[in-house]
């Protein structure tokens, strides 16, 4: 007989779970959205700094960031676009991965709007921790002016350790983000209600009014304002991506119970310290701590704002390895810190890239002040793309008619495109900096998707079919090629096709193996391929067999793996007897390929960048072969 004490074990185990999930949410999830009131406020408050800033703006302000924080983290990613997920994972591009495969009227669109998305997120992977980081480390003026010549090179020195350590994994670090952030959200929000008595008209703040009110009567100036009140809620595009490693009900637990919380006793406690004293307009988050706690403060905002840096350093990396699998770029190195988490990974290249871009933008702006303009065109344009992919995904997946779609996420598009609009106003002030990197990571995304699909049709004017190939080449005749011992896998997109690397095999060594195996690599439009779903074998002849590997997008390709687990399931055939070939093309630029000469440049440099195929399926090096040729495009 079961009672309820057989089942309390496994309950324990599901609750520890869970809060160890929760806990680590916290750190990760929301350590970007925790950095928010370093500067939000402050850069809200700055076009009053002059005049003077009256009550009912103040409350106007704390009003507005408190029903942002409401409408587009707890209402839009909190409650619905976390159940919008594609097996379980989340983001730009996993969503629209789904789409692509549901709703394919729409690829081009759909595409588009992707990739824009993933380029806005990049954009942001770079000036969220130049802007974050010198935020914090600006607090140190304040402890004392001294420090004033000293902010950029330690935040610069900071960010060059944090990306220096990337390559060893964040399992070890990760530990640590939730207990450290847990730490400083209780910070923030005990500050915040050890400030709200100075001034308890704030807490009118949480009357919606207030902020139509100071919309109403701040005109022009309001809608500017508008671009730093956005401020309030970078970081949540990314709790949307980051669903997949935590799951959807420790985000929401952790957003309700604890980072929801902090935040609004936070922005409330600054608030009324404003309105009780006004000279604190300068700097109302790091002024509302005693002289004695502003050091320590000022360390445990630089450890909250390296967490924030290094959750959205991830998610990029995370991000690059979906458009890679996808096909929107071509293939990275990509290396797996994790024997367990396959969704810890290292890219050098890309971290590289955001180092210098983090670098650049530091030395060149100065300032988190003169940063912060940046900042809010990417996480506007980055959310916007959301809520439009999110519309095709509630008519598409789950059948919403189209008033019900438009009802529901019409107020969210239109407010998102209020805030846009107020960020545009800041492209002179730095604006153009997130423009200037989504425009260049969507022509990379663009000319590759393009160069790809100009190669294949090249290469296909020249494809014999393969059924034609085999028929041909077992035919007995004084012409057939030597038949020599062991097996030969031949990778190649085109299963119907005979392989190039084939043809050339046969045409100048005039062998052919004992078994030959062609072998197509598949990326399947969801996150995860189940090991038995993983492949197909389909035997053509005597000599010849078919063979499909398919893996999800968030998966690793390995092939060596892949194939140890078809001989375990009666694919027969030695790793020391099997050659892999593989073509090499050396792409030679044509001005009359149909592509400008500058996108044939820059789509050869593509390719050349690219990893080795040996290397980035884990195939054997020393069982492979390569052959080469040159291509014109």
């Amino acid at each position: 007989m079961t009672t309820s004490l057989d089942h309390a074990p496994a309950q324990a185990n599901n609750l520890r779970q869970f809060l160890v999930l929760t806990l680590g949410s916290v750190g990760v999830v929301y350590g970007d959205i925790g950095t928010s009131p370093l500067y939000a406020f402050r850069e809200a408050l700055r076009p009053f700094s002059e005049g003077g800033v009256a009550r009912e703006e103040v409350v106007g302000l704390i009003s507005l960031m408190i029903w942002t924080l409401t409408m587009i983290v707890t209402c839009k990613y909190v409650l619905f676009l976390l159940r919008a997920d594609n097996d379980g994972e989340g983001g730009t591009l996993s969503l629209l991965a789904l789409l692509m495969k549901r709703a394919p009227r729409y690829t081009t669109a759909m595409f588009v709007a992707g990739i824009l998305g993933a380029a806005l997120f990049i954009g942001d992977a770079m000036i969220t921790p130049a802007l974050s980081v010198l935020s914090a480390v600006e607090g140190l003026k304040l402890v004392t002016p001294a420090f004033h010549d000293y902010v950029l090179p330690i935040s610069a020195a900071i960010m060059v350790l944090l990306f220096a350590v990337q390559s060893r994994g964040t399992g070890a670090v990760s530990s640590f983000f939730g207990p450290i952030t847990l730490i400083w959200f209780l910070v923030m929000g005990a500050a915040g209600v050890a400030h709200i008595g100075d001034d308890l008209a704030i807490l009118a703040a949480f009357n919606p009014v207030h902020a139509v009110t100071f919309l109403w009567n701040a005109g022009l100036i309001g809608f500017i304002v508008l671009g730093a009140v956005f401020l309030t809620v970078t970081g949540a595009e990314a709790l949307y991506a980051d669903l997949g490693h935590f799951g959807r009900q420790p985000i929401q637990a952790a957003w309700f119970a604890i980072v929801f919380p902090a935040l609004a006793l936070n922005y409330l406690g600054q608030g009324a310290m404003v309105l009780s004293h006004p000279e604190a307009i300068s700097d109302p988050f790091f002024l509302m701590f005693p002289s004695w706690a502003l050091l320590p403060v000022v360390i445990l905002a630089t450890a909250a704002t390296i967490i924030a840096s290094q959750s959205v350093i991830t998610g990029a990396f995370s991000l690059v390895r979906q458009a890679i699998h996808l096909g929107f770029l071509p293939r990275f190195e990509i290396c797996y810190t994790s024997e367990t988490q396959t969704g810890q990974i290292y890219l050098p290249l890309i971290n590289t890239a955001l180092l210098i871009g983090v670098l650049v933008l530091m030395f060149v702006f100065g300032s988190s002040e003169s940063l912060a303009p940046a900042y809010g065109i990417s996480i506007t344009g980055a959310m916007l793309i959301d809520t439009i992919l999110a519309f095709a995904f509630v008519r598409y997946l789950w059948s919403w008619s189209a008033w019900a779609a438009t009802a529901f996420l019409l107020p969210l598009f239109l407010l998102e495109l209020i805030f846009l609009g107020a960020n545009l106003f800041k492209i002179h002030h730095g604006g153009y900096v997130p423009i200037l990197f989504a425009g260049t990571v969507m022509t990379l995304m663009w000319t590759w998707r393009k160069g790809v699909r100009l190669l294949r049709e090249k290469t296909a004017r020249h494809e014999i079919p393969l059924d034609q190939f085999i028929a041909a080449v077992e035919r007995k005749s004084e012409h057939a090629p030597v038949v020599v011992p062991g097996t030969a896998i031949f990778l190649t997109a085109t299963p119907d096709t005979t392989p190039a690397v084939l043809l050339h095999n046969i045409k100048h060594n005039h062998v052919l193996h004992e078994h030959n195996v062609i072998l197509t690599i598949k990326t399947a439009r969801v996150p995860y391929v189940p090991e038995k779903d993983r492949y197909t074998l389909t035997k053509l002849s005597n000599r010849f067999s078919r063979l499909e590997l398919r893996f999800g997008f968030m998966d690793d390709q390995n092939v060596s793996q892949a194939l140890a687990h078809c001989r375990k399931e009666g694919f027969k055939f030695e790793i020391m007897t099997t050659s892999f070939y593989l073509g090499r093309r050396k792409l030679v630029a044509d001005p009359q390929s149909g592509l400008p000469r500058w996108q044939d440049k820059l789509f050869i440099a593509m390719a050349d960048s690219a990893i080795d195929p040996t290397d980035y399926f884990h195939l054997p090096a020393n069982r492979v072969v390569e052959l080469g040729e040159q291509v014109i495009i």
